[in-house]
């Protein structure tokens, strides 16, 4: 629990740092950002404050062995969670993949500038385009390497409270050797 809680912020800090320091410089007033990027942001905050949410009740489990209400409720954002943070490993690995296919064009998209280079990692100088070509494309893969590391950790985390909870509600292969009698 203390460990989703932990990478539950983690994710949501990145997810709003992408979110201020790339995306809000690169949708600029035509709102160009690709469809890919915010979903994958938006999934990777969403992500986070489930994990939180999640972890908060795995820590009220542990607490209160025999509330089958806490155990169901486990399972279901347990399993929730998993498959939203297994969702954001792979959104955020699709947007890290269409920007280095793409050298970063795709990033720089809501930039007008007609001296746009065919690399973003080339520097520019000109007044149409507002931000710096170079540190948005660098600053959005710096930050969404460990989002992607922590969303898999999430899942990771999330699949074993999900199996936690069946094991205590007496479902599945584990659950047999388990007794009421250890609750």
């Amino acid at each position: 629990g203390l460990g989703l809680i932990v990478l539950g912020h983690g994710s949501l800090v990145l997810g709003a740092i992408v979110h201020g320091s790339v995306l809000r410089h690169v949708a600029g007033a035509s709102r160009a950002v690709t469809p890919e990027y915010a979903a994958a942001n938006v999934v990777s905050v969403g992500s986070g404050l489930l994990s939180i949410a999640a972890g908060i009740v795995a820590i009220l489990v542990s607490q209160n062995l025999s509330r089958a209400a806490l155990h169901w409720t486990l399972l279901s954002m347990s399993l929730l969670n998993c498959l939203l943070s297994t969702a954001c490993t792979v959104g955020l690995a699709l947007a890290i993949a269409l920007t280095v296919h793409s050298r970063g064009m795709h990033l720089v998209r809501g930039c007008d500038s007609s001296a746009l280079p065919d690399d973003a990692r080339a520097a520019i100088a000109t007044n149409d385009c507002p931000f710096n070509t170079t540190r948005i494309y660098d600053t959005a893969l710096a930050l969404w390497f460990p989002a992607m590391l922590l969303a898999a950790a999430e899942a990771v985390l999330s699949g074993r409270c999900c199996l936690v909870a069946l094991i205590f509600r007496g479902i599945g292969p584990c659950a047999r050797g388990y007794s009421k009698e250890q609750v």
